[in-house]
């Protein structure tokens, strides 16, 4: 087994915990927690919570680490499934199934699926508002900055030109602009949550931005990829889902070779933004999992 992989199973769980800990401390009705239990628990691979708990992994030892770190990666978790809730309902995407189970709303209906998904939103700023180990000054940045990458200068602005793109065929610098802001918005700030977090210097915080930056492209892209090549088995999810609603594509673009020679690219990139970092680091390991994996 990896060192990435014992850092995986080894980390989820506490996430889980963390996560699982929000929900059975509120006195929220039965009918909301057992919705948001339901997606939480749908199996996903917890990728952005384990970003930020990576970047501390390198960037301190074990004894510096922060106690309430899980707090700020359940936090993100949060915010990530609220937006499939919300992106799986058929004023958006339509989906019938997330991770091979039925979506939040064919389960519990439309109006649950939206207040679960309302639910999530707020109680992921509750939990880093509520991380008191972890300074006030530091965690106001982490909910302002958090605030911005889930909102409409990130991730639901990035969700507004993606539906506002489904009527024409996008060029790739459009592209590019949707997914930098619908999918690497989160991504970057679980990247600069763990740098603000591990107190680093201004100039391996901006490097660590740039690697989100390549790593949350490289990332889609092979979402792109994986949703041609993929049975519907794998995906959990219908395949070729992208291609039959016509949605513009780096596939669709460029084409599956010049698809995988762009997400090389980025994951070059993203790799170079990380020089101070031993070659070993779990960032290193992320990059070549993102790029490589095959779900």
């Amino acid at each position: 087994m990896s060192a990435l992989q014992q850092f995986i199973e080894r980390e989820i769980p506490k996430v889980n915990a963390a996560l699982y800990a929000l929900l059975d401390q509120s006195t929220m009705p039965a009918s909301l927690k057992e919705s948001m239990h339901y997606s939480i628990e749908a199996g996903g691979k917890r990728v952005r919570p384990l970003l930020v708990l990576a970047v501390l992994e390198d960037a301190l030892e074990a004894d510096e680490r922060v106690e309430d770190r899980y707090a700020v990666a359940a936090a993100i978790e949060l915010i990530h499934t609220y937006s499939l809730i919300h992106d799986d309902l058929p004023a958006m995407d339509d989906d019938d199934y997330r991770r091979g189970k039925l979506t939040n709303h064919k389960k519990f209906g439309e109006a649950m699926a939206i207040l679960a998904g309302d639910a999530m939103q707020a109680m992921a700023f509750q939990s880093i508002a509520e991380a008191h180990s972890i300074p006030a000054d530091i965690r106001i940045e982490l909910v302002q900055l958090l605030a911005k990458a889930s909102g409409a200068d990130g991730m639901v602005g990035g969700q507004v030109l993606d539906l506002e793109g489904e009527t024409r065929q996008l060029s790739l610098e459009e592209l590019e602009h949707v997914h930098i802001h619908k999918t690497g918005a989160l991504l970057t700030y679980s990247i600069e949550a763990g740098a603000i977090l591990s107190r680093m210097c201004e100039h391996e915080r901006s490097e660590l931005k740039r690697y989100a930056r390549h790593i949350g492209l490289a990332f889609q892209i092979k979402d792109d990829i994986l949703d041609v090549t993929s049975t519907t088995e794998q995906l959990g999810k219908p395949a070729n889902s992208d291609e039959a609603s016509e949605k513009s594509t780096y596939p669709a673009i460029l084409g599956l070779e010049q698809s995988e020679k762009q997400m090389q690219a980025h994951y070059e990139q993203a790799i170079d933004a990380i020089a101070f970092f031993q070659e070993d680091s779990y960032l290193h390991q992320f990059a070549h999992y993102i790029v490589a994996r095959d779900l």
